[in-house]
């Protein structure tokens, strides 16, 4: 290694970004906020949906990944589809991690219709 290589700065480390937040967090977050927004308790919420209060406040925190049909029952107890969760999820998950930059491509073949037009893709 010569002395100008030596010499020359060394590229700083970019920082690490930072972790996205884990969907079971994401959604306990939103079944509790709706639970809450309703006025009803755990053992409320959690009888209508056929489990017990100690579960329901473990998937709310986040510490318990409910399956899709827990999900889908204290969904319904509060008066919500499954996919209403999901949605309230994903809107929130998209706000947590970095803005998505979209590109734009004209004259680009849609699927199944043959029409010509513009779309956007996330890079």
């Amino acid at each position: 290694m010569s002395i100008q290589e030596s010499r020359r700065p060394r590229p700083r480390p970019r920082p690490a970004p930072a972790p996205e937040p884990l969907l079971r967090h994401v959604v306990g977050g939103v079944l509790r906020r709706r639970r809450r927004a309703q006025g009803r308790t755990l053992q409320e919420v959690a009888d209508v949906a056929g489990m017990s209060m100690p579960y329901l406040s473990e998937i709310e925190r986040g510490r318990k990944e409910a399956s899709s049909e827990m999900l889908a029952a204290v969904a319904g107890a509060l008066g919500l589809g499954l996919v209403d969760v999901l949605v309230l999820a994903q809107g929130e998950l998209a706000k947590a991690v970095r803005p998505v930059r979209l590109v734009s491509s004209t004259g680009v073949t849609t699927s199944g219709q043959g029409a010509r037009g513009t779309v956007c893709l996330a890079a």
